[in-house]
């Protein structure tokens, strides 16, 4: 009866509070405590609602809960069963959401080193959005304006209850499809919505949302709400735009501007191929200039050719004078009487030389007295002569003569030279030669006894 009362009563409450002692059961029910400064309410909120709350319940939090009160007879106490719950006020969001960015900075997921680089000229574009808002109607008519490209778009919420949900599966769905598939995987996503207050944008703020796009395989820009608003998202993306029209300017470049840069590229190329030869050109002209003409560069050399053949034609004139009158100076020199009279001249003087006996005499004996002297000097240098006074000459294998006993050492076989003839030795090793023997003395020999006299 106490409970019916109590729950015809008070079918439907609000509650503004702060949480306390939150808890969630292993079955999905969320079991936490509402206070103030004055009074303390326990709350409930089955499994059903409590996975469709936008927000992460913590303690501290203040929230505005709606739900109905009842009796627990289990501990005879009242509380409430929470329908729905909320964050009261934009300064408790703040500060969820500053506790939340801090908790998953320390994880990494806003570091710079995890950021990539967006690709120049995505071939296709992955939207997360609500397909019927203008943000989308905005992207798609700055894509054809810049550069038309290939556009996929995946319907989510981008508020309210589930929105978190449905944008983290967007995001993990574009970065699971395979790169060949039927359906193209995109190059670049955009995650993005239009302007908003706090609690608009709080899906952004998810922590499914935030992770899923850290974990996101494909670069994502991050483009929800206008330039003043800031989500999680925006620090776990690897681009932030101002706003979604900014993304899409971020996401292609300006086609016109490329065909023209292309198109200034190719007439610098051209320029630069026909310049070398323009400036060839140009060093030709001015080099061909500076030469002389081939008939002034002939002109001295004809002039001196003209010159010379006139002094060939003199020098040969002359030349034939000069040997004509020598010709004629030699005829007379050979004359008949004259040739006779030097032919009688040198006769005489032939006659009158003698051959002296006594001049060759004397020569003769010089010449005999130096070979009896060089005979001399031979014989005294002759190593065979000393061998009539009892020396003798060695000589090794190659008939060389030997004068040291290292030389006669190395050997292996010699010659003695004597007197009288030659003899063949071989010699030996000084300390493998045997020892000569000490010949015994004779023993004395006894004088024979005197014969006696008398």
């Amino acid at each position: 009866m106490l409970k019916r009362t109590v729950e015809d009563r008070f079918g439907f409450v609000r509650i503004r509070g702060e949480l306390s002692g939150v808890k969630r059961a292993a079955s999905g029910h969320l079991y936490c405590a509402l206070k103030d400064e004055n009074a303390r309410i326990d709350g409930v909120m089955w499994k059903g609602n409590a996975q469709r709350l936008s927000f992460r319940p913590e303690d501290g939090i203040e929230v505005v809960a709606t739900g109905k009160l009842t009796t627990y007879p289990g501990r005879s106490n009242y509380q409430i069963v929470i329908d729905r719950m909320e964050v009261a006020g934009e300064g408790a969001l703040l500060a969820m959401l500053a506790k939340m960015r801090a908790r998953l900075e320390a994880e990494g997921l806003f570091d710079r080193a995890r950021k990539r680089a967006l690709p120049f000229l995505p071939r296709v574009i992955g939207v997360v959005t609500s397909p019927t808002g203008a943000v989308i109607r905005d992207i798609l008519h700055r894509l054809a304006d810049r550069f038309p490209s290939h556009v996929l778009v995946w319907p989510v919420l981008v508020q309210g209850q589930g929105a978190a949900a449905q944008i983290a599966a967007a995001v993990r769905g574009f970065g699971a499809l395979a790169p060949d598939g039927p359906v193209p995987r995109p190059d670049l996503l955009i995650v993005a919505r239009g302007g908003g207050s706090i609690e608009d944008l709080w899906a952004f703020n998810e922590e499914a949302v935030v992770r899923a796009i850290a974990e996101s395989p494909i670069p994502v820009i991050s483009a929800v709400g206008h330039e003043t608003d800031t989500t999680l998202a925006d620090f776990a993306a690897d681009l932030r735009a101002p706003t979604p029209t900014a993304a899409a300017e971020i996401a292609v470049p300006v086609r016109e501007e490329l065909l023209a840069q292309i198109a200034e590229l190719a007439l610098r190329q051209r320029r630069a191929a026909v310049r070398p030869l323009t400036l060839g050109r140009e060093r030709l002209e001015v080099r061909s200039q500076r030469l002389p003409r081939p008939d002034a560069l002939l002109t001295p050399q004809t002039q001196r050719l003209d010159d010379l053949a006139e002094r060939l034609r003199r020098g040969l004139g002359d030349r034939i004078v000069i040997a004509r009158q020598a010709l004629q100076h030699d005829a007379a020199r050979l004359s008949g009487p004259l040739l006779s009279a030097r032919l009688a001249r040198a006769r005489d003087r032939l006659a009158a030389q003698r051959l002296s006996p006594v001049l060759l005499s004397r020569r003769l004996e010089q010449q005999r007295g130096a070979l009896d002297g060089l005979h001399r000097v031979m014989r005294s240098l002759d190593p065979d002569r000393v061998l009539e006074r009892g020396y003798v000459r060695v000589t090794g294998a190659r008939g060389q003569t030997l004068v040291s006993r290292t030389g006669a050492a190395a050997e292996a076989a010699l010659t003695l030279h004597f007197r009288d003839g030659e003899l063949a030795v071989t010699p030996l090793d000084p300390a493998a030669a045997p020892r000569p023997s000490t010949p015994r003395r004779a023993p004395p020999v006894a004088p024979p006894e005197q014969g006696k006299l008398l």
